[in-house]
């Protein structure tokens, strides 16, 4: 691999805010339209899980690898962040609108909204205020099962027999699979049950995620001067990238990952290997859209301007504690592990279709791709791992409220734990946020460690697992959020490093916390209108991605309300 020229950024003023990340001094973005001239395409790829560090191995284990290739031919940003939460919607939303959770109102993809109504409400003024809020599988059409089109019941024998399928033969189809799947509607809105949808009490009908978004997107920044756009993601509720009009994404193909993959009703990221068939039906769908044709590669559209996928490859690999005999996860030096160098392997070859499809389409001199990261995973160092029944701990919670406010409800109403502790509480008085936070840092709980597969009891953790608690505004302020924000969590809980929340013992990590394992991503721009063999070791943010697309484009980064808001700076890329 070329040397790569080791350099600080300069002419961007970054500082530190909180755990939230990174904002720019300036009151605007400033443009790069004199060396973004040539850039008509910008292709996207996020890989879940994947950090700065894993990149860093690979490529100097494989330095003739397609990464290292589009390493070299780029900048590659060695300290990036991605925002906190570190949750999967979160983390896209902030790299395709400019803003963290507390600027888009989307703190995860399953939460608490304590001015919406439940779906299906039909009196919407007397009714009370307050629901769970969920972007995930179950927002589909199809339940029980939770099929890969989400419920467009898509004809196939290919697609309808994949419940009644064994594994082996779910992945002997796959070529089959991937053909009937690309079928699906590039409009998932039509997917989603507006009776699993939040209501709104204003107009007393289904709020969309869509709706649900308080920023525009690049998507509809490249609508609005007649540029074509694609996506590809997981779940139809990522029809929240259409931006607050509803029109930004063109092309949104979202097979549901979370579906039934094989004979025993387990989904796609059960096994890693499913996982990699599962992605590969994106990577299909990009090569179409790369040769002009829509992602199902039947209709002749162009390529377009901005496009990308998502990959969940590597994340299943960090999770899984064994996957067809490897060990997942890493090694005890911070290593991958057989199943995640697996994994790295996949990603590097259909990176590598990628780039191929663009060169043999004579696009690589006007497309750009940037490689980044929804979010890490956590903890890397196994012998950190701390598995704790955050159920456990909720529910003792709600029975000494109760204890000491006898007739009172539940305290919590709602909490997403990963590897933080979100939670929404019924009652928001002062007296009710010390309460819990009280409680929570008092109180030890039991954990079962990686060598545990049985879920012994063998280690405890003091203050609930946590090292600080955040509630009511100093929350808001945490999450620089508008104060007393209907879309926030209430608490906001900090694991101690290895701390994963989970009723049983099956994960190895998870994502959504403040830790450096969740956050530390990869951040590279390569190919046309970049500088190429060049670091910059200067703090950044994954939010910084959106204006640097619009600014490749020749297209306006402040455009992007998001980016006014938070002062978002574009990335040096020169």
């Amino acid at each position: 691999m070329p040397q790569r020229a080791r350099v600080i950024a300069a002419g961007v003023c970054v500082g530190l805010v909180g755990i939230t990340g990174i904002t720019g001094a300036a009151a605007s973005v400033q443009h790069q339209h004199g060396t973004a001239a040539h850039v008509k395409h910008v292709l996207l790829i996020s890989v879940d899980g994947l950090h700065q560090s894993d990149l860093t191995y690979y490529v100097s284990q494989h330095p003739n690898s397609a990464l290292a290739k589009l390493v070299s031919g780029g900048t590659e940003f060695s300290h990036a962040k991605t925002t906190f939460p570190s949750d999967s919607f979160p983390g896209m939303i902030a790299q395709l609108t400019g803003g963290g959770a507390g600027t888009t109102g989307v703190y995860y993809d399953d939460t608490y909204n304590h001015q919406l109504l439940p779906p299906q409400t039909i009196d919407c003024t007397t009714a009370p205020r307050g629901t769970e809020v969920s972007w995930t599988e179950f927002a589909d059409r199809s339940q029980n099962p939770i099929t890969l089109d989400a419920g467009q019941r898509l004809s196939s024998p290919a697609l309808t027999s994949i419940p009644t399928n064994s594994r082996s033969q779910t992945l002997a189809n796959s070529d089959a699979i991937t053909q009937a799947i690309l079928k699906m509607t590039p409009t998932p809105q039509s997917l989603l049950d507006p009776a699993a949808i939040p209501t709104n009490p204003k107009t007393c009908t289904p709020l969309y995620p869509h709706q649900y978004l308080r920023v525009n997107t690049v998507f509809e920044v490249a609508r609005a001067h007649g540029l074509r756009t694609a996506w590809s993601d997981k779940h139809a509720a990522y029809e929240i990238l259409n931006g607050p009009s509803g029109t930004g994404v063109q092309d949104l193909f979202t097979p549901e990952i979370n579906s039934v993959a094989d004979s025993s009703g387990d989904d796609w990221t059960t096994n890693n290997a499913l996982t990699q068939e599962y992605d590969s039906t994106k990577v299909a769908a990009i090569v179409n859209e790369i040769n002009g044709y829509d992602h199902s590669g039947t209709k002749k559209v162009g390529t377009p301007a901005i496009f990308g996928l998502n990959f969940q490859t590597v994340s299943t690999a960090e999770k899984l504690p064994t996957s067809d005999g490897l060990a997942g996860g890493y090694k005890a030096d911070g290593t991958p592990g057989p199943l995640l160098a697996q994994a790295l392997d996949y990603i590097n070859t259909k990176v590598g279709t990628l780039e191929n499809a663009i060169a043999e389409q004579g696009l690589t001199a006007d497309t750009t791709v940037i490689l980044s990261a929804k979010h890490g995973q956590s903890p890397k160092d196994p012998a950190t791992l701390r598995r704790v029944n955050d159920g456990a701990i909720l529910d003792a919670i709600n029975t000494a409220w109760k204890s000491a406010h006898p007739g009172a409800a539940d305290l919590v109403t709602f909490s997403v734990d990963d590897d933080a502790m979100l939670v929404w509480l019924s009652n928001r008085s002062s007296g009710a946020l010390d309460f819990v936070k009280d409680y929570l840092l008092t109180h030890s709980a039991p954990a079962n460690l990686i060598t545990d597969p049985k879920g012994t009891h063998s280690a405890t953790v003091t203050k609930s697992g946590l090292t600080a608690v955040y509630v009511g505004s100093a929350a808001d302020k945490l999450l620089h959020a508008p104060i007393g924000d209907s879309h926030a969590p209430d608490l906001v809980g900090i694991v101690q490093p290895g701390v994963v929340y989970t009723g049983g013992v099956g994960k190895i990590a998870e994502h959504g916390g403040a830790t450096a394992d969740d956050r530390d991503v990869p951040l590279v721009v390569s190919g046309a209108g970049v500088a190429h063999h060049t670091v910059r070791t200067a703090p950044v943010l994954t939010t910084q991605i959106a204006p640097t697309i619009l600014s490749l484009l020749r297209l306006d980064p402040n455009s992007l309300q998001a980016v006014r808001q938070e002062h978002t700076v574009v990335l040096p890329t020169h």
